[in-house]
């Protein structure tokens, strides 16, 4: 059969590499710390809740914004939580994920030529938004922080290449944080430096904020909202999914002013027009639990705390893990041939030999890179953890 010629808008893109990492754990019945899911389920409680909705017959098409019960319960909490106000009528809309929330707000701000800034490594569907927008990408990368023996000890934001890249063409600047890969977390002092290098321009944020109950050691989540002159002009993005370790359900949010919710709402309303009904009434009743968010960074920590004081053992260089519930390493100084392998290779041969899946920080970039930098996701549970630490030390002990 003859097939029709057409030019593709993707050229260049194949399937992720969370796909194709998955794929090949299932394939070579690997542990999988590579995709960010977890192994365990959710609360009960949740379950029923959903339950209970479709019981009570809510499986109709809900409001396209999103049930009403939702968005006060979401504006409440982010009141609670960060100290800002966002109308629940006019100011959050829920998504079906974080994922369709990102590529929506480019589809809703971008016109075709104008510039986008995004701060490398970063999350892989930020940059085909961008070319479907037909924006025009300016990419500024993290600095990775090396020790006196070339191992990667920490990521930085660039900020002296930021300064270079936000100018009066920007249209969005893109943030991400706590941050996915590296498990960084911005802090204040990060904000007001981004305050002073957009307030001359018309530029945008659009904060990705899906982990933002997961960060550690006592520190506060910085989000865009508790800063009103980034309020002002931020779409902030964060997930229900992520969040009540139900990521397959695919049910986020988005807050930011009425003048940018508008142009947000009239792209949503054509992209998914609406998000499944029941999920939808189901979290909003577990949010009249008192404890819905406040016991997550506990139990995510404790799960960093045992991956990392394991893997330290080894040979595995860690990195900070601030928040998110990833955990990176540099593999470079194993004593093992493999540890000259570029980190897609690395991944590959850990998964296929090793059996335990992981990512290659190297598929977080636009262009190759090779710091010999992979990242592990360690919301599993402790007898997966346990087992894929085992495999680890085999090799980097």
């Amino acid at each position: 059969m003859s097939q029709v010629h057409f030019q593709s808008k993707f050229p260049q893109v194949g399937t992720t590499i969370f796909t194709v990492m998955s794929a090949l754990a299932k394939e070579h019945q690997a542990i999988n710390l590579g995709q960010g899911f977890p192994d365990f389920s959710c609360d009960p409680k949740l379950l029923e809740a959903v339950e209970n909705a479709m019981r009570n017959d809510h499986n109709q098409y809900p409001p396209m914004t999103g049930i009403p019960e939702l968005r006060q319960k979401i504006s409440q909490k982010i009141e609670q939580f960060y100290g800002a106000h966002y109308d629940p009528d006019t100011e959050i809309t829920v998504t079906a994920g974080a994922t369709q929330a990102i590529l929506t707000v480019v589809l809703a701000v971008v016109r075709p030529n104008e510039e986008v800034v995004v701060i490398e490594p970063v999350y892989d569907s930020y940059i085909p938004a961008i070319d479907l927008a037909g924006g025009k990408l300016k990419s500024v990368k993290m600095i990775p922080q090396k020790n006196a023996e070339g191992l990667v000890e920490k990521y930085v934001l660039p900020w002296d290449d930021l300064a270079k890249a936000i100018n009066s063409n920007t249209r969005l600047v893109m943030i991400n944080s706590p941050h996915n890969p590296t498990g960084m977390v911005w802090q204040t002092e990060d904000l007001n430096r981004l305050v002073e290098l957009v307030r001359p321009t018309n530029a945008l944020i659009c904060s990705d904020e899906v982990y933002e109950h997961m960060v550690y050691d006592n520190q506060l989540h910085q989000s865009v909202s508790r800063h009103p002159e980034l309020k002002a002009r931020s779409f902030v993005i964060s997930s229900f999914g992520k969040t009540f370790h139900v990521t397959g359900w695919k049910v986020g949010y988005v807050s930011a002013p009425e003048y940018l919710m508008t142009e947000f709402r009239k792209v949503h309303q054509f992209n998914v027009f609406t998000v499944n009904t029941p999920m939808q009434f189901g979290i909003s009743s577990y949010l009249d639990y008192p404890t819905a968010y406040t016991e997550l960074p506990a139990f995510y920590q404790k799960k960093r705390d045992f991956f990392s004081s394991e893997l330290l053992q080894t040979q595995f260089k860690l990195l900070p893990s601030q928040g998110t519930y990833f955990q990176c390493a540099d593999y470079s100084q194993l004593k093992i041939p493999e540890a000259q392998l570029d980190e897609a290779t690395f991944c590959q041969w850990l998964t296929s030999e090793i059996q335990v899946a992981a990512i290659p920080v190297s598929a977080f970039y636009s262009k190759p890179v090779n710091s010999h930098v992979i990242r592990f996701c360690y919301a599993k549970k402790d007898t997966t953890l346990q087992l894929a630490l085992e495999r680890l030390k085999k090799i980097a002990s």
